[in-house]
């Protein structure tokens, strides 16, 4: 998360004297998962949560972030196996392209 969104939502929960458990957005996984599926629906494309929390995890760790990150600030794993299986295998191309990118090309 980015720092400045970071630190206004510290001083959201501190103003609102939010504890533990409180919600800062005070809506259920159920709930966000309909508003992700509708806005999905809206543009054709079926989309979930998870989807989501994949995606960001994905685009991080294609970008250079490293999978100890991605899995422990990211995605919370506890295990780095659990991450490698969730990002799944990179296609050639992909591969490639690293290659490319460690080597200066």
């Amino acid at each position: 998360m980015p720092e400045n969104v970071s630190r206004k939502l510290a001083e959201y929960v501190k103003e609102n004297a939010l504890q533990g458990e409180e919600r800062i957005f005070p809506i259920c996984y159920s709930t966000a998962r309909s508003l992700i599926q509708g806005l999905g629906a809206k543009l054709n494309v079926h989309v979930s949560p998870h989807d989501l929390r994949r995606y960001s995890a994905t685009y991080a760790s294609r970008n250079g972030v490293p999978q100890e990150v991605v899995s422990k600030v990211i995605l919370r794993h506890q295990d780095l196996k659990t991450t490698q299986i969730y990002l799944g295998k990179i296609s050639d191309s992909e591969a490639i392209r690293w290659m490319d990118v460690l080597h200066g090309k």
